[in-house]
């Protein structure tokens, strides 16, 4: 199956396959992928695509529709008391470069203890946990 088209989330459309991928898989979209059923799934979208949950591909003639799901993974969940320290939390993970999902009252990015000790030197909390990731795509970045 190779999945080439983006469909307008719309009600009436009937979904044959739920594919549930990573943050870092969803960057890849030129490539093969091996379902845990061992189905094989081409993806061959445009270079610079993010996939994010519940979009919904199709095959070129359209008889196959896919849905994608954030796969749950292991992430650092950030809190604060405050919004301005969560604002200085992320205006320091942004300097370094880290993927970041931004929440209204929450940051989520992959584990490192390096990072943890210092969110929480800055006064957050940080805790692991088994979470979908929605990072930022990032300003250059274009989703269908």
């Amino acid at each position: 199956m190779i999945l080439t088209q983006f469909l307008s989330h719309s009600s009436g459309v009937k979904v044959d396959l739920t594919l549930p991928l990573t943050a870092e898989e969803r960057i890849r979209v030129r490539r093969k992928i091996t379902t845990e059923s061992g189905q094989e799934i081409i993806l061959n979208l445009p270079r610079g695509t993010v996939l994010r949950d519940r979009d919904l591909l199709a095959t070129d003639d359209g008889q196959t529709v896919v849905q994608i799901a954030a796969k749950p993974e292991l992430l650092l969940s950030v809190t604060a008391t405050d919004s301005l320290t969560l604002l200085r939390a992320a205006y320091h993970l942004g300097n370094r470069h880290v993927s970041l999902e931004i929440g209204d009252n929450y940051l989520r990015l992959n584990p490192d203890p390096i990072l943890k000790s210092m969110l929480e030197q800055l006064g957050l909390t940080a805790i692991e946990e088994l979470a979908p990731f929605q990072p930022e795509p990032g300003a250059y970045v274009h989703h269908h």
